[in-house]
């Protein structure tokens, strides 16, 4: 418990280096909110106008910007209102989230159970015709951009074939039913999994060759053990812990694949809105996003952490 709560402790400083970090590059970057409000307010006159932009502060610079947004974070837990339609941000994004964790949860179940029996064959079977065609369907799933991907899906399944829907996490009228939404998540679910799945054979197969050569496996063999027992008894559990700490390191990689495949797919997910506040020039929604996929990943890299001393009796955290 200790640990858990220093490693907490310790995220803070990060968290303050990512959020400075990323104002900074909004607030560096060309264009801005005002831009957008051009058009939005050019009924104003240029005095309403100034007065309008003076009341958002997106006439001062953007350091005094973020330490006013950092006062209201801290003091208030208020991640702001929305440039868009003024709405909290934390209440747009509420709304957003359970189609994401959904659609990342069944991507990272899927890869799981698909690469991890791969990547373990694979090793046993070095060298073989399985293991080369292993090797090559994970190099040719790591060089494809999810984006890409997502479109051949979208023409190959929704379009040509018509087995699934092109875009949308529902059909009109199916909202609340776990079937429809299911069926709308297929492609989107085999994008990611798609994606994911060359880390997750490379990374298990090396781990799985590391404890193959083991001494004591050659002990249980020498016992008179089964080949069976002896990978699915003694090194097989040693194989997968590595393989552990590969959770927390994947869930970057699944946020970052979100973002581009709730686009793609339309699907009204926290992506979606990061990717559309980004074009709206949104701070505080593309903020609170920004914050929010840095707390996950960290917490997953903890939750990893915990796992790996869990698997693992030698392991302690003191």
């Amino acid at each position: 418990m200790a640990y858990i709560l220093r490693r907490l402790l310790g995220a803070i400083p990060l968290l303050f280096i990512v959020s400075v970090i990323s104002y900074a590059l909004m607030g560096l970057a060309p264009g801005g909110p005002t831009a957008i409000f051009a058009t939005q307010t050019r009924r104003m006159s240029p005095a309403a106008r100034a007065e309008f932009i003076h009341a958002l502060g997106l006439d001062k610079p953007w350091y005094v910007q973020y330490f006013y947004w950092l006062k209201n974070l801290v003091l208030h837990g208020s991640l702001g209102y929305s440039y868009v339609d003024n709405r909290p941000v934390i209440a747009k994004i509420l709304e957003r989230l359970p189609v994401t964790i959904e659609m990342l949860s069944l991507a990272l179940l899927f890869t799981v159970l698909i690469a991890l029996p791969i990547g373990i064959y694979s090793a046993i079977k070095r060298n073989s015709v399985f293991d080369y065609a292993a090797t090559v369907l994970a190099f040719a799933s790591y060089g494809m951009p999810v984006f890409w991907l997502g479109i051949i899906l979208i023409d190959a399944f929704a379009v040509q074939l018509r087995w699934f829907p092109t875009s949308g996490a529902n059909s009109i009228g199916g909202e609340g039913n776990p079937t429809d939404r299911l069926y709308h998540l297929v492609l989107p679910v085999a994008t990611l999994t798609i994606v994911s799945l060359a880390a997750w054979i490379r990374y298990q197969r090396g781990a799985m060759l590391n404890v193959l050569g083991e001494l004591y496996l050659r002990t249980a063999r020498a016992k008179g053990l089964t080949e069976g027992r002896v990978i699915f008894g003694h090194a097989l559990r040693n194989a997968l812990l590595p393989t552990i700490t590969l959770l927390g390191l994947s869930l970057p990689g699944l946020f970052s694949g979100a973002y581009f495949i709730e686009y793609v797919f339309s699907i009204p997910g926290m992506g979606y809105l990061g990717i559309n506040a980004v074009f709206q020039r949104d701070y505080p929604t593309v903020m609170a996003l920004t914050m929010l996929t840095a707390v996950l990943v960290i917490l997953g890299n903890l939750a990893a952490d915990v796992a790996y001393g869990l698997a693992d009796p030698r392991i302690r955290y003191d």
